[in-house]
């Protein structure tokens, strides 16, 4: 099976409402779509991925950070630079030239490619699975919130809640907020590192410590962790520590998940090499967006079916996106490659 046609597409697709990238928010999403066409006797196949770190700025002109590590145009110098050398080579290549990239985006959209053309993500599941997301828009009030979480379907038991984004007082309001509306909800807070130590501890004591899934990356400092565990005792997860290129799995004390977002950290090997590691110490890896469009989104649902299908991804952030790219999820406008820009085409 040979990689007989390769195209590299840019995209940019607006919000419908700001989303949040820690602190920070954005109103646009931009990223690349690698086109690939493998041959074999006389059939071809053609699958499509997304390629987009979580880069560039803010809706204040701000860069995001604390996510990819490269820029957009970083990745589209890179591919642009190493594409032709795979033209009329083996599938397999696919897999060399991610295991030779420093780019993390390169690396797993190379790879959930090389699995693509395979078939390896055929025939699984893409029934909509995943964990609500909560978050309260610059200047809402409280009952705007209240009223998504009425909202919520009966079946749902799970949200994930943004946190450390205001103060101390306010987080505290908005978590019995959703609690007075829906007392039987498990939470999956994410504080995207946003507590000092002690301001931490504050919070997760004013709230119900029974309601508490996990909280990702507490602490500002991520050593202080496990200090946070011993005084409060709830658990919490990792998820920007992972996306450090020096990342090592080290069980800690409390650490009950490691949420992986597949588009940050690399390759689907790193992926499971990591995923294997901590299942050897009843930790429980979860697959999270990178804010993807509907591509990158059906790709992560199928990819969780078969990697964690006992846990239920976060994906829940595709209502922002005012059109669909390439895989259709039900929006009025579905973006097709002849709506995209052209950079190669080999």
């Amino acid at each position: 099976m040979l990689l007989s046609k390769l195209s590299l597409y840019q995209f940019s697709v607006e919000l419908d409402r700001l989303l949040p990238v820690g602190k920070q928010r954005i109103d646009n999403r931009s990223g690349l779509v690698l086109a690939v066409t493998t041959t074999a006797d006389s059939s071809e196949r053609t699958e499509y991925v997304e390629i987009s770190p979580l880069s560039g700025t803010d809706v204040d002109g701000n860069p995001l950070t604390g996510f990819s590590q490269h820029s957009l145009a970083q990745t589209v110098t890179e591919l642009t630079d190493n594409l032709s050398a795979l033209l009329q080579q083996p599938v397999d290549t696919l897999l060399d030239l991610a295991d030779n990239t420093d780019q993390s985006a390169i690396a797993f959209g190379l790879s959930l490619m090389h699995a693509k053309l395979k078939g390896s993500l055929d025939g699984h599941s893409i029934e909509s699975r995943t964990i609500p997301l909560i978050y309260r828009n610059q200047d809402e009030p409280l009952t705007a919130v209240a009223e998504r979480v009425k909202a919520l379907a009966g079946n749902i038991h799970s949200v994930k809640v943004k946190v450390a984004q205001t103060s101390l007082e306010d987080e505290i309001q908005l978590i019995h907020q959703i609690l007075a509306v829906r007392p039987d909800l498990k939470l999956r807070l994410d504080a995207n590192r946003g507590f000092e130590l002690q301001q931490a501890i504050e919070f997760v004591a004013c709230i119900p410590l029974a309601a508490i899934e996990y909280i990702e990356e507490p602490c500002r400092q991520p050593s202080d962790n496990p200090h946070f565990y011993k005084a409060i005792e709830a658990p919490w997860a990792l998820d920007e520590s992972l996306n450090d290129p020096d990342y090592q799995f080290e069980m800690q004390a409390g650490l009950c998940a490691i949420i992986i977002k597949p588009m940050l950290l690399g390759s689907l090997n790193k992926l499971q090499t990591l995923q294997h590691l901590a299942n050897e110490h009843g930790v429980r890896t979860i697959l999270s967006s990178s804010l993807e469009t509907s591509l990158g989104i059906n790709a992560l649902s199928r990819l969780a079916d078969i990697v964690t299908p006992d846990e239920i991804p976060g994906i829940d952030t595709l209502d922002a996106f005012n059109q669909d790219l390439i895989q259709s999820s039900g929006k009025a406008k579905c973006l097709e490659l002849s709506d995209l820009q052209l950079l190669l085409a080999l």
